[in-house]
């Protein structure tokens, strides 16, 4: 009930801005942005926070979710439910294809494996231009429709990216509390320790992994509807960076942590525009001063210090 509750004020402080702000660029844009990569780092972060298995490719799982709804609804008039189905199909066939091979890896095998596995996805969205658009991108891709209600309007887009954010946390935090969660748990402290006690490492990795890719290809899909277009320059290996950087700037095992670094880092480059060519220095930089000054992450290092000074004060 207390992860819950969370959810709870989350959903609150959604439908509350969302009324109060409706004609706000950063509440309806930014926060359509913000949404979108709260998606992607709490789907990462049941990969590297719980399940202890780092991934640079976490973005290729977000294109392939976006290029197939692109490429099925704007090139071959396909329903865009039906085409968000067939971009799921697609992303958890090639992680599940992908999740057992790659997984028996460890520490910086794993983080090449999966680096490898991003590069490669996103060569093919650049050089497949007969069928992704090239370089170029794909355009004219079609809005959708939510029970008979055009999805047209930034302020629409705001509720439905944000109905998706708060159904992917409530997914982690059921997922964390579960019998898996436990087993993830398990494998993060020692796989060595947690196959002694019955669990199947190699099945628990390979199912989180999945749930993660098809996380972020749902992400994926509403992304390029909602857009119109999409591009390979969304799905490259420094958007994987930046997701990397968000969980764990909030916090490597912490759902919440997960959604605080996505605001942080959306909100960001709002703030530093003038800084744009050095965009990828500036989260190495942030990235480096985390684990050093703040390995739990920012957001449970307060979480923590704000808990124990409440503690400490109904103590006194």
């Amino acid at each position: 009930m207390r992860r819950l509750g969370g959810l709870y004020i989350l959903a609150f402080l959604f439908v509350i801005t969302g009324l109060m702000f409706p004609d706000s660029y950063y509440v309806t844009v930014v926060g359509v942005t913000i949404f979108t990569n709260a998606v992607l780092a709490v789907s990462l972060n049941l990969l590297m926070g719980y399940a202890g298995q780092i991934s640079l490719g976490h973005a290729a799982f977000f294109g392939l979710g976006a290029y197939s709804s692109a490429i099925l609804t704007s090139r071959y008039g396909v329903n865009p439910w039906l085409a968000m189905l067939a971009g799921l199909a697609l992303s958890g066939t090639v992680s599940w294809v992908l999740a057992r091979p790659i997984l028996k890896l460890k520490g910086h095998y794993l983080a090449m494996a999966t680096l490898g596995m991003g590069i490669i996805i996103h060569i093919f969205f650049v050089q497949a231009d007969w069928l992704t658009g090239g370089p170029d991108g794909l355009s004219g891709i079609p809005g959708i429709t939510v029970f008979g209600w055009p999805v047209n309007t930034d302020l629409r887009w705001y509720w439905v990216f944000g109905v998706l954010m708060l159904f992917c946390i409530w997914v982690s935090l059921n997922i964390v509390d579960s019998r898996p969660g436990r087993a993830l748990a398990a494998v993060h402290g020692s796989e060595v320790a947690a196959q002694m006690t019955g669990v199947d490492t190699a099945s628990v990795k390979a199912q989180i992994f999945v749930v993660s890719a098809l996380l972020a290809s749902v992400a994926g899909s509403l992304f390029a509807h909602q857009q119109a277009f999409v591009s390979p320059e969304s799905f490259s290996f420094f958007f994987s960076i930046e997701l990397v950087t968000m969980v764990v700037l909030g916090g490597l095992a912490s759902t919440f942590g997960a959604v605080f670094g996505a605001v942080l880092l959306s909100l960001l480059p709002e703030f530093l525009l003038v800084f744009e060519d050095f965009e990828v220095l500036i989260y190495g930089a942030i990235l480096m001063a985390i684990m050093i000054f703040l390995p739990d992450g920012l957001f449970v290092t307060t979480s923590r210090l704000i808990t124990e000074r409440l503690r400490g004060g109904e103590a006194s």
